[in-house]
């Protein structure tokens, strides 16, 4: 199942929407009506072969009880509880979360969020950024601006401007020389 898709858009797949030259998925019938693309892994590819073999799907590639209608959303959701029951997790998980975990992988990564709004369908960018957790491991990675002012030397003008800063009345902070310290207390 590939992860970036809500439950909806995974049971929506028809078997003409695998496109394993080009290695992408497409969803046609999305949130909202919309069309877009999505990656197809090659472990999904590889396991492909051997679902076709063993259910023969004729045009939805999850097809329900009655093959000319799509495995009902519910069904799936069913499928994941059992997979997250038999692999022993004791954290709650379901397709959603596996669509969250994905796009907070694909952020830790260093990927970019409009390509990970992209993956996820959505409109507006502001959901994409709600939607993922920023992870400590990403926050970590962040190099502060305020590296340079430590790494001018003594008689460069980021010093110069450091020193400057730290006289005025408004910016009494102790500082150490690599640029750690403390904040003064709260008035």
């Amino acid at each position: 199942m590939p992860l970036s898709l809500r439950a909806c858009e995974v049971v929506a797949i028809r078997i003409q929407d695998i496109d394993s030259s080009r290695m992408l998925i497409r969803i046609e019938r999305g949130k909202g009506g919309k069309q877009r693309y999505v990656m197809l892994s090659p472990t999904l590819l590889g396991i492909l072969p051997a679902y076709w073999a063993v259910m023969r799907p004729s045009h939805w590639l999850f097809p329900g009880r009655d093959p000319a209608k799509p495995l009902d959303q519910w069904r799936l959701n069913t499928a994941c509880q059992a997979a997250v029951a038999t692999a022993g997790l004791r954290k709650r998980a379901t397709v959603h979360t596996l669509r969250h975990s994905f796009a907070t992988h694909l952020l830790e990564q260093g990927t970019d969020i409009r390509i990970i709004q992209a993956l996820l369908g959505h409109s507006n960018i502001t959901t994409t950024a709600r939607y993922i957790n920023v992870a400590n491991t990403t926050i970590t990675a962040v190099k502060s601006p305020l590296l340079a002012v430590t790494t001018d030397g003594p008689d460069g003008v980021l010093a110069k401007g450091r020193q400057a800063l730290l006289t005025q009345p408004s910016a009494r902070v102790a500082t150490t020389a690599r640029g750690g310290g403390h904040l003064p207390p709260p008035r």
